[in-house]
This record gives structure tokens, sequence and C-alpha cells, in this order.
């Protein structure tokens, strides 16, 4: 594992954007991994400017995404195929069949068109503030394959405030499993701020466990981990 620390979120995000520019220009046919909330947004804002610049293409990639709300209409602001259409896909030149979300009604065949694909060249993550990666959420099993899944009550506490009304909240979702998560040949996970530093401290450092599902990470060969300070807080280990 390679922990790279930044003083400020926008520096850890400048750095994701040179990382995903570099894997895209190197395998511009593979098959890379996205995530939603508010970590990766300026990383999506960068890559938006990189693709203007025409420093990089999205023509042959196929996406992935880890995870989807189950009962939002496909307009909502927080459904995550549309929240990627804002503010990535609808601004760049990926294909709309290479666009893939996991389906609630058949989450198996998700997993097959990523294996038929050769596996996920590079996975985005961004860490819950309960360990959770995706919505594998704490008691997750690291054998586990793309499901619909229960959010725990801390996760929709923490996304609660993306929603106008709390009755709009989803309390399912389907998911990215842990498996296949880690069958990616890259991982670069992306933490900020020092509501995740807890959480960031337990999934770097502490015991490999179900309690917090990000501590698989430990066991994948090849993750990078971009931390600003706030989120890099609580970690004993010494750093710049």
């Amino acid at each position: 594992m390679t922990i790279e620390y930044f003083r400020d979120y926008e520096t850890l995000s400048l750095r994701a954007a040179e990382i995903l520019a570099l894997e895209i220009s190197e395998k511009p046919d593979g098959v890379f991994g996205f995530a939603t909330g508010s970590t990766p947004l300026r990383l999506y804002e960068l890559l938006v400017e990189r693709y203007q610049r025409k420093e990089i293409t999205f023509s042959r990639l196929t996406t992935v995404n880890l995870d989807e709300y189950i009962g939002l209409p496909p307009d909502h602001e927080q459904c995550y195929a549309n929240f990627m259409h804002r503010h990535l896909f609808g601004h760049v030149d990926v294909r709309p069949g290479s666009i893939h979300f996991p389906e609630p009604g058949n989450p198996a065949k998700f997993d097959k068109m990523i294996q038929d694909k050769g596996g996920l060249d590079l996975q985005i993550l961004g860490l819950g503030a309960n360990g959770h990666i995706g919505f594998n959420e704490p008691g997750s099993e690291f054998d586990s394959r793309t499901r619909v899944v229960e959010l725990a009550p801390s996760t929709m506490q923490d996304n609660a405030r993306f929603f106008h009304h709390t009755e709009e909240l989803p309390h399912r979702a389907v998911t990215m499993g842990m498996q296949t998560i880690l069958e990616a040949h890259k991982i670069l996970l992306l933490a900020s701020g020092k509501g995740k530093a807890p959480a960031v401290a337990h999934c770097l450092e502490g015991p490999v466990n179900l309690n917090f599902p990000g501590s698989c990470l430990q066991i994948h060969r090849h993750v990078t981990v971009l931390l600003d300070e706030s989120a890099a807080s609580k970690l004993k280990s010494s750093r710049p």
C-alpha cells in the first residue's frame, strides 16, 4: 500500500486527477471504476478540464460504478447515474453504452460483465465514516459479490444532508461486492476531512476485520491512498 499525504482537498484532488489521467492514457480501452459522493467531485471537475484540453479521451473506456440507490427516480439529483452524468459523463466523450451501474434485479450480471472484460483496471474508492467502501457496510463478508444491501443507520444519517427531505432517503442500495472490489488490478482510495480520520486510522492501521470493511485494502497488492492532513490526523505512523 502506498499512502500519499496532502495539505488540503485541492492538492489531493490534483494528484488524483494526475493519476487517473496517466492510467487512462496508458490503458485507453480499459475498465475503470468510479465512485460517487462529495470526495471525488473535484477530481471529476479536473478530469473534465483535462478532456477539454484534449489531454485525455474517454471514448474507448468501459466505466462501471460502485453502487446505486434503490427507489430513487432516474432524474433525482442523488440518483448516482444522474450524479455521474452531471459531474463527469455528460461532459466527456464516454460512449453511453459503455457506462455500467449495478442492477438490483440482476446483480450477478454486473460481476460477469466485469469479468468478461478482463476485470477492473482501476477502481476509485471513497471511505465512509463507518469504514464502508461502496455500500459494503460493517459486517460485510470479504468474499461478497455485487448484491442488494440494507444501509446502516450511520450511513443514512451521513447521507441525509444530500436530501431535501428525510423521507426521500433510500434504505437500500445495490453495491459492488467486496471480492469484486478486491479483484481490481489497482485501487485508488481518496479520503478528505476530519470526519474521515477515525475510519482512515482503523482501516489503514487497525486489524483487518469485517467491522471496518475498508481494512480489507491492506491485503490488496496495489492500493494507492491519498489523504489530506485532516483525514490523516489520527494515524499513528510518521508522515511528512
